[in-house]
């Protein structure tokens, strides 16, 4: 028969590790600059980009679904190839580094920029909430602490 013991672990929920955290595994602190980047931010930023993005295109393409997409594309190529965030990002103070923490560059900024447009890559993430497209240029998005 299942008694109140049987169900005891069960109704406690899954193990706790809490000694962990989302960038543990890389080195990153648990809060703080340097730290991942938490889902709010990143879609805060995404907003923020998408927005800017479906302006400029709705101002000199027409607006279509395409030109939104191609001008949200150039946005994040040029500016997280360069300079390592986009305007959503800068926004959220947040950045996108390689793993050692050294600017993303170029290449990164291409790569990222093509598979986040795909969307899928991007839904799927590891227990450090790094998305494939992270994954696969060896890239994480921290938070970073802007002046003062």
């Amino acid at each position: 028969m299942v008694d109140r013991r049987s169900l005891g672990s069960w109704l406690e929920g899954p193990p706790s590790d809490e000694g962990s955290w989302p960038g543990r595994r890389l080195g990153r602190p648990p809060g703080g600059p340097g730290s991942i980047a938490r889902v709010g931010p990143r879609l805060g930023a995404l907003v923020i980009d998408w927005a800017i993005a479906s302006v400029i295109a709705y101002a000199f393409f027409g607006g279509t679904e395409l030109s939104i997409l191609l001008v949200f594309a150039v946005e994040q190529i040029v500016l997280v190839g360069l300079l390592g965030y986009s305007i959503g990002h800068r926004v959220f103070s947040l950045q996108v580094q390689k793993l050692d923490g050294s600017a993303a560059g170029p290449l990164a900024g291409v790569v990222r920029t093509l598979l986040l447009c795909l969307v899928i890559p991007a839904l799927v993430f590891d227990a450090d909430q790094r998305g494939l497209h992270d994954r696969a240029m060896k890239t994480v998005l921290v938070k970073v602490k802007h002046g003062r």
